[in-house]
């Protein structure tokens, strides 16, 4: 696509340049070409920036006193963003629409005419796929799916039957969405365990994206919903009945029990662990490791704003570093008393 049309769709000014300059993709300032978009987002990074073969370069404003000959020059306040949203946009997806022969699809399913159905791909009876949606090798769409418009669905998908996408979602290789989730009820006289219905469904809205091997059970008797735009990474897990607030990330190795919420704009991190009945506030933002205890509410109330919460159970950084800081005293005082008690057991009077 040409220079121009990135600025009229993701603002900013051309400031130097040929608005019909070819943009093919992005590269980092080692890399890019002379049709690739550079950026910098700081003043180490300006001179890299403008001294590499980037086509385009895009900068805060005021950044460089003078600009070098014949080098595309984008102003905007958020380069870093307006980097990251020209790479989507230079690299949207073409391909060759239509069903792979050793695909199967049942004879009610409904495909738009603009679906590629990748080799061995399933797809179920009544369910829904959108026009310009992908569907990888081996995915497997279940009964009464719904899939919405320009979705990528990557190889080795299960979507289990009745599950909703809404548009633009992505689902990278291996991921489980609408599974049972894991409810049982115990006979106290004999021990054993009988599962509760699972028979709820499972909502993904517009403009997610989930990981790889990443799964994601349906509810038990109602929903479990992710909503908009929020970002999943590989390898995480979310219970059923859970609901999961817009613009959320939820990082590698989470693990959320069942009937949990987690509010718009929170942000947990690698392996945090969240029990069941927890209610994550918005905005909060849970540290690597952090673990909330079933039942409890966690929120960013009467903190200062990006405040990070740390810890089993969680709570802000600043006082577990104290908490920590305190204990190693507390040794080191205890070591000293060992050590004071062994000398004076040894001693002898005249």
């Amino acid at each position: 696509m040409v220079l121009q049309e990135l600025v009229e769709e993701l603002g900013g000014s051309l400031v130097q340049g040929d608005p019909e300059w070819m943009v093919d993709g992005v590269n980092s300032c080692e890399k890019a070409g002379a049709f690739d978009v550079a950026f910098a987002d700081s003043d180490s990074a300006v001179a890299a920036a403008l001294g590499s073969n980037a086509g385009v370069v895009v900068l805060k404003p005021g950044r460089a006193k003078e600009y070098p000959h014949g080098k595309c020059i984008v102003e905007s306040d958020d380069p870093k963003l307006w980097f990251a949203k020209a790479a989507q946009l230079a690299k949207k997806r073409t391909h060759v629409a239509g069903i792979a022969h050793s695909a199967v699809v049942a004879p009610d399913a409904k495909v738009d005419q603009g679906v590629l159905v990748g080799p061995c791909a399933v797809v179920g009876t009544h369910a829904r796929i959108g026009d310009g949606t992908i569907i990888g090798a081996g995915a497997v769409i279940g009964e009464n799916v719904t899939i919405g418009m320009h979705c990528h669905i990557y190889p080795r998908v299960v979507i289990y039957p009745g599950a909703i996408l809404g548009d633009r979602v992505i689902v990278q290789a291996g991921a489980v969405l609408g599974a049972d989730g894991f409810g049982y009820v115990r006979d106290s006289a004999s021990g054993a365990y009988t599962q509760f219905p699972q028979q709820g469904t499972l909502v993904i809205e517009d403009d997610v994206e989930i990981g790889a091997n990443s799964t994601i059970d349906r509810g038990a008797l109602e929903e479990t919903r992710i909503r908009r735009g929020t970002k999943i990474d590989n390898l995480v897990h979310v219970g059923h009945n859970c609901d999961i607030g817009e613009n959320v990330i939820l990082v590698a190795l989470t693990g959320i029990s069942g009937s949990s919420t987690v509010g718009k704009g929170a942000v947990l991190a690698g392996q945090v662990g969240i029990g069941d009945h927890v209610h994550v506030g918005p905005g909060v933002i849970l540290g690597g490791q952090a673990g909330v205890f079933s039942g409890k509410t966690i929120s960013n109330e009467g903190q200062r704003p990006g405040t990070v919460m740390f810890g089993t159970p969680a709570r802000p950084l600043k006082q577990v570093l104290r908490e920590q800081a305190l204990l190693r005293k507390l040794t080191e005082a205890a070591r000293r008393g060992d050590k004071s008690e062994e000398t004076g057991n040894g001693e002898t009077t005249a």
